[in-house]
C-alpha cells in the first residue's frame, strides 16, 4: 500500500457538527467527497452593492434551534456557476467563514442554497476537507449532535 503524501490533520465522519462562530451557527453537516464547493442552507437570498462593495443578505437557521430563522448580511466573496448531484447547473452567491469541526478551526468558502428538502442544513465539500481523512461508516466524532 502506498503511504499518503501528507499528515491527516483529522479523521471525520460521514456527518459531523460544526460551527460557524462568525454566523453563531452550530449544525449537524454531510460530508461529501463528490461535491468540490460546500454549500449552506439560505433562503431569500439577495446580493447589492454599498458604497462600492458587493454583499450579500440571506436568511438561514439560526444556532441550534432549527426552528428560528435569522437574517445575515455578509460581504460577497463570489459568485460560482455550480453543478448539481442531479446535473441541474446554477449560479450561486459565495460567502468565506471561519468553521470549527471539532478541535481544527479554518476559513471556508460556502455557497449559499436552498437545502430545505435536504437532511443537512450543510454540505462539506473537498475543497473544505483538505488534508482530512473522511470514515465513511462513521458520524460525528468529533462531536454529538
Amino acid at each position: 500500500m502506498t503511504s499518503l503524501p501528507y499528515e491527516p490533520r483529522a479523521i471525520i465522519g460521514r456527518r459531523e457538527i460544526v460551527t460557524l462562530p462568525e454566523l453563531e451557527l452550530t449544525l449537524p453537516c454531510k460530508v461529501d467527497t463528490g461535491a468540490r464547493t460546500s454549500a449552506l442552507h439560505a433562503e431569500h437570498i439577495h446580493s447589492f452593492e454599498r458604497e462600492g462593495h458587493w454583499y450579500v443578505r440571506f436568511t438561514s437557521w439560526g444556532g441550534n434551534d432549527n426552528n428560528i430563522s435569522r437574517q445575515f448580511e455578509l460581504p460577497l466573496y463570489d459568485r460560482r456557476q455550480v453543478k448539481s448531484s442531479n446535473g441541474h447547473s446554477e449560479n450561486r452567491c459565495v460567502i468565506r467563514t471561519l468553521m470549527k469541526l471539532g478541535e481544527l478551526s479554518y476559513d471556508i468558502e460556502l455557497t449559499l442554497v436552498n437545502r430545505q428538502e435536504m437532511r443537512h442544513p450543510m454540505l462539506l465539500g473537498r475543497r473544505a476537507m483538505r488534508r482530512l481523512l473522511v470514515a465513511p461508516g462513521a458520524s460525528f466524532l468529533h462531536d454529538t449532535p
